[in-house]
């Protein structure tokens, strides 16, 4: 392929990236208002999470589909099905119709972020890879600058519906550009008479949405009934995944030490860093009285230290063993959820980057290392279906912490409230005074939200210190550079 066609897809994988980056802090940021004007504070989480399933059951199956298929009409279908999503979402005239055009909008948000990466490990070499982390890292940071800030900025100055509408160009630009300048490799032609692992792919599907809405419901009898349909359909899967001619889910992928070690590790880490970047916003603008653009730019310097650290740490791979950046890097996740277990009202906004920041670092870290290490080491025709499935581990994870997290948000305030007495009141009432960056006037409503929120953030340290415990069993050897 020729430089001038690696130069224009990078820049179409970029914008891809970007715009998943903006995607993640936008919305968060503008929550508290949607929720304002829309109503559904319970549904809360839902509008996350719908997002979630729906790109957490597609992305391994855009993975086997892009190995099968080829990389270029696949990432267009993904990218048509997310902008449609992004397009409606904008005009959500209740809480219900946001949160279906969200599980839309993750349909094809499923396929752009693995495919991205899965086309990064198409281009390039194990030392390439490595030493162009920092472009990629780049995006990331510039997104996340501009992420909450723009996203606040619609909000206070527009209205929440921007946050979505701003997908449109850079999508649209991304699939061009990918589209125009993406050829197959030769290699590629061997493996489209393969035959689709249909049943896998459905067991799949059903086996992850029925788990979340499980935990979703887990206080009621159906609930918990979804959960053990949920391990009867994991089992079936992994009974139809050991005769498939070219399943889903290799099986074989999973026996290797790095691997499943990077999927835990994926689960674990997207627990903690995704659920509470979910309820940071949240936070700091009804407990602590900011307005959204305050509470957006909360979020950037983890996404700034994120980048900092992506770029060292790609960097030291080819110095170090990755098992020791990988370690690094789950210290200071572990560390920074710490921090933020222990948070209150009294807590200041710096104290609050700072913790997060440790967070980002221990991301950074880590990510690219298992990552790079993934691709580096699995055979060529199972490039699309690894990195799919790590990037999967890591937004099961995230949609798992935010549905926890959210459950026991909602127990506890109402615990709080009846303890102190208030048991009728609602935080619904706290969300127009405080998006205008006021105080909450009911202190007690207040002091019972902050209460429940430090429960909140006490389970994402839980996942950040098992997740410690957990990496200290990666292998310690030197990455085969094969590619």
């Amino acid at each position: 392929m020729s430089r001038q066609r690696i130069v224009v897809i990078v820049i179409g994988v970029m914008l891809s990236l970007f715009m998943a980056a903006v995607e993640t802090t936008v919305v968060a940021t503008a929550m508290p208002s949607i929720v304002s004007q829309l109503g559904g504070l319970g549904r809360y989480s839902w509008v996350f999470s719908a997002y979630m399933i729906a790109s957490t059951t597609t992305t391994p199956l855009y993975g086997k589909l892009s190995d099968v298929y080829g990389r270029r009409a696949i990432f267009l279908a993904a990218m048509i099905v997310f902008l449609v999503g992004s397009i409606l979402c904008a005009q959500s005239r209740s809480m219900n119709q946001l949160i279906g055009f969200r599980a839309l909008q993750g349909l094809g948000a499923g396929g752009l972020m693995p495919l991205s990466f899965i086309i990064i490990g198409d281009l390039f070499s194990f030392e390439q890879r490595a030493r162009m982390q920092g472009l990629f890292s780049g995006v990331w940071g510039v997104a996340s600058i501009i992420g909450p800030l723009l996203g606040g900025f619609l909000v206070d100055q527009l209205n929440w519906r921007w946050v979505f509408y701003v997908n449109v160009i850079p999508g649209l630009v991304a699939g061009s550009l990918l589209w125009t300048a993406w050829r197959e490799p030769s290699a590629h032609e061997k493996r489209i008479n393969l035959p689709i692992d249909y049943a896998g792919a459905t067991l799949l599907t059903a086996g992850v949405v029925s788990l979340l809405l499980g935990l979703f419901q887990i206080e009621s009898a159906g609930g918990l009934s979804l959960i053990g349909a949920s391990a009867a359909l994991f089992a079936w899967l992994y009974s139809v995944e050991r005769k498939a001619t070219d399943p889903v889910l290799p099986l074989s992928l999973f026996r290797d030490r790095l691997f499943a070690i990077s999927i835990i590790h994926g689960l674990l880490a997207g627990w903690a860093v995704f659920g509470s970047v979910s309820f940071v916003p949240l936070f700091v603008q009804l407990s602590l009285g900011k307005s959204a653009t305050v509470a957006g730019s909360t979020l950037t310097p983890q996404m700034l230290s994120w980048v900092f650290a992506s770029i060292i740490g790609s960097r030291l791979l080819l110095h170090l063993n990755y098992r020791t950046i990988i370690l690094a890097g789950m210290a200071s996740l572990t560390l920074g959820s710490f921090l933020m277990s222990i948070l209150s009202s009294d807590t200041s906004l710096a104290g609050i980057m700072f913790n997060l920041s440790l967070m980002g670092i221990g991301m950074g870290l880590s990510i690219p290392a298992f990552m790079i290490a993934i691709q580096s080491t699995v055979a060529r025709e199972d490039l699309g279906t690894a990195t799919a499935t790590l990037q999967f581990s890591r937004i099961i994870g995230g949609a798992l912490g935010v549905s926890v997290m959210g459950l026991i948000l909602s127990r506890k305030l109402a615990a709080n409230l009846e303890a102190a007495g208030a048991a009728g009141l609602s935080v619904q009432d706290l969300t127009g005074p405080l998006h205008a960056g006021k105080m909450a006037a009911d202190e007690v409503l207040q002091n019972s939200f902050t209460g429940a929120m430090e429960y909140v953030f006490v389970a994402a340290f839980a996942a950040a210190a098992i997740g410690l415990a957990v990496v200290v069993f990666t292998p310690s050897v030197r990455l085969t550079r094969r590619r």
